[in-house]
């Protein structure tokens, strides 16, 4: 009888259609596929199980957060491997199911039951959170991100670095990852016009760096809301260290229930991607009510590529179940369209695409740079988790499957003046 490895990669392309792109490495040592590819490392027959009774994405995650799926060499050059043979296929049912009439997919499933052992659908990982639809309710929304902000404050500290921004810098050299996320949150106050004594509203205010630095820059007064229990003692605690807590105020508050504006400015950075399809008007909405006539709105938000049948878009299920639970992407005509509706006048759309690739690039080197430690903090699952997503991510944006954007929106006054110089690219 021919070897594990031989025997998964005759099942793999059987059912894929085409030669695979990566080298197997069995949990019997032995090894089948190119020689200098990645490697896909199955360490055990639950691996199979996985994938077995969760065809698909999910299925391989689930088999790489329990350890059971491992890639050695290049993670991104294995990633990117695989991506169109998994990742863009999907999990559609239909797909399955035309390609299980085929009579020799239907021999390579059988053989991968053979090689899987007893037909019992192995636990998903206990990181994986499970949900039956998107309600975005105020629990559910403080739920989802409990789950993904409350995961530590000192792993965060080893991802992002000393800047404490989790959203994509904004590069224009090779220069320090602090650097570049210094120069985003400058963009963004210059792009709001932001002058002293003015009032800024900091809407998912993370873990305070913007708020510190439009107060400490600019001479503002600031008021950051979370929902992070976490995140907002952080944040306190470096406003106090910065001797701002005349001018910054970080609060555990629902955008939703702000009611001391108007605001002369409101930035909302990385944070409108959690607010849902079905919010999204209300959102837009909320925040206009909250600026003054004239007042600007800063919108940094990722971008899905938009569908023909836009009804078909499904949340990706890696990403909801273990990463941003109830988080949805909308193209950015949607988003703009969305904004328009509630009474904003959109100004400027700038793309950061490729400043978001290189971000998460960095961020996944400092995960691998204190691999051990960040295990440690939070648990070996989790911390897989984030090196896969933060990996995929990078590549998703460098090939323009996702992107991300700024737009700049005025709530303009009845006379029509927006306040806004005629070349608005100076930002002056």
């Amino acid at each position: 009888m021919a070897d594990a490895a031989s025997r998964l990669g005759r099942v793999a392309e059987q059912v894929l259609g085409v030669p695979l792109p990566v080298r197997l490495r069995a949990w019997d040592g032995s090894q089948a596929g190119p020689p200098d590819a990645p490697t896909f490392v199955v360490r055990n027959r639950r691996a199979l199980r996985h994938m077995l009774f969760k065809p698909g994405e999910l299925g391989l995650a689930r088999a790489w957060v329990a350890g059971d799926l491992d890639i050695e060499g290049d993670l991104y050059t294995a990633l990117d491997a695989v991506s169109e043979l998994v990742w863009e296929r999907g999990e559609d049912s239909r797909t399955l199911l035309q390609a299980l009439r085929d009579p020799a997919v239907r021999a390579a499933v059988r053989e991968l039951l053979r090689l899987a052992g007893p037909p019992v659908p192995p636990a998903p990982p206990r990181e994986e959170v499970r949900r039956s639809r998107h309600l975005h309710t105020r629990r559910s929304d403080r739920q989802a991100i409990s789950h993904h902000y409350d995961v530590g404050n000192d792993f965060y500290e080893i991802v992002l670095g000393p800047s404490m921004v989790y959203s994509c810098a904004y590069w224009e050299d090779d220069g320090t990852l602090e650097t570049a996320q210094r120069d985003k949150l400058e963009l963004v106050c210059v792009k709001l016009g932001l002058t002293p004594g003015q009032r800024l509203l900091d809407v998912g205010c993370g873990w305070g760096s913007m708020a510190i630095h439009a107060a400490r820059e600019h001479g503002v007064s600031v008021v950051g809301v979370t929902l992070s229990q976490e995140q907002a003692a952080f944040a306190r605690k470096r406003v106090a260290d910065e001797g701002l807590t005349d001018r910054v105020e970080i609060r555990v508050q629902d955008y939703r229930d702000v009611r001391d504006g108007p605001y002369d400015a409101i930035s909302s950075i990385g944070m409108a991607e959690h607010v849902g399809a079905e919010r999204y008007l209300e959102y837009a909405q909320n925040l206009y009510g909250l600026l003054k006539p004239g007042g600007r709105l800063l919108n940094h938000q990722i971008a899905r590529r938009p569908q023909l049948d836009e009804s078909a878009y499904n949340v990706d299920g890696f990403i909801d179940a273990y990463v941003f639970p109830d988080g949805e992407l909308a193209p950015i005509g949607t988003t703009v369209t969305l904004l328009e509706q509630a009474g904003f006048e959109v100004r400027d759309v700038e793309s950061l695409r490729e400043h978001y690739a290189r971000t998460l690039r960095r961020w996944v080197a400092n995960l691998e740079a204190d691999w051990a430690r960040a295990m440690r903090l939070t648990s070996p699952g989790r911390a897989r988790v984030w090196r896969l997503y933060m990996a995929a991510c990078a590549l998703a944006f460098e090939r323009n499957r996702i992107g991300v954007n700024q737009v700049l929106a005025v709530k303009a006054p009845g006379s029509g003046v927006s306040g806004l110089p005629l070349r608005t690219r100076t930002w002056n």
